[in-house]
């Protein structure tokens, strides 16, 4: 398991449907070793803080496996590292292997696993397709976020250790199924609320989930 790439980018504002938007998910490689805060990477902002940011998505990952996927839906694209606004791009890591709350070493930092990445509107803009986002969660290639446990720095081409695994093991993919799919897999939902490293806002959503399910059932 390693980092292929290290991608940082401000925001820049781009004209999407006449109108004028500022986003952060235009990221390109950067080379040398890059210090890493509680909040992002030096270099990197978001554009949109209401919804992009802070610490549960300081870092966001995304496997380098997919990338193939993707190059064969379209062929006429460059699809260089950080195309899908991650910071990191990796190897070895997966939405079906890695957990929420999994815990992990890259260079001097130490990261825990918070959540998938469900992509808003810009994904498309970057894209130049309107149907990006319904395409990418559609596929289920999601990748995910860290919380910044230990500051330090990183850089392409850095080990990724398994420091500890969750020990709910709820996969990143299984909170995509259980908010896509499987909205009334109670045991699932009571699984993904007991995972500590849960980001609130998606412990919020599966607790009601949870409540509605009870309320039917009585």
């Amino acid at each position: 398991m390693q980092v292929i790439s290290v991608n940082v980018g401000q925001p820049r504002q781009v004209e999407w449907k006449n109108k004028i938007v500022s986003t952060g998910i235009f990221k390109t490689p950067v080379q040398g070793r890059i210090t890493v805060r509680k909040l992002n990477l030096d270099g990197d902002r978001q554009a949109d803080l209401t919804v992009h940011g802070g610490p549960d998505k300081a870092i966001y990952a995304y496997p380098v496996e997919y990338y193939d996927y993707w190059r064969v839906q379209f062929p006429d694209m460059e699809l260089g590292w950080g195309m899908f606004g991650e910071n990191l791009t990796v190897e070895g890591l997966s939405d079906v292997t890695v957990h929420i709350g999994d815990r992990f070493r890259v260079g001097t930092v130490e990261l825990v696993v918070t959540q998938p990445r469900f992509p808003c509107y810009k994904l498309g803009i970057k894209f130049g397709r309107d149907e990006m986002v319904k395409l990418f969660l559609e596929q289920g290639y999601t990748g995910f976020y860290f919380r910044v446990l230990v500051e330090g720095e990183i850089a392409a081409g850095d080990s990724i250790e398994l420091l500890s695994q969750d020990e709910q093991q709820v996969q990143v993919a299984d909170i995509v199924r259980l908010y896509v799919r499987d909205k009334n897999d109670l045991e699932g939902l009571q699984r993904a609320v007991k995972v500590e490293a849960l980001a609130e806002g998606w412990k919020e959503h599966f607790q009601k989930r949870i409540d509605k399910i009870r309320i039917g059932e009585a």
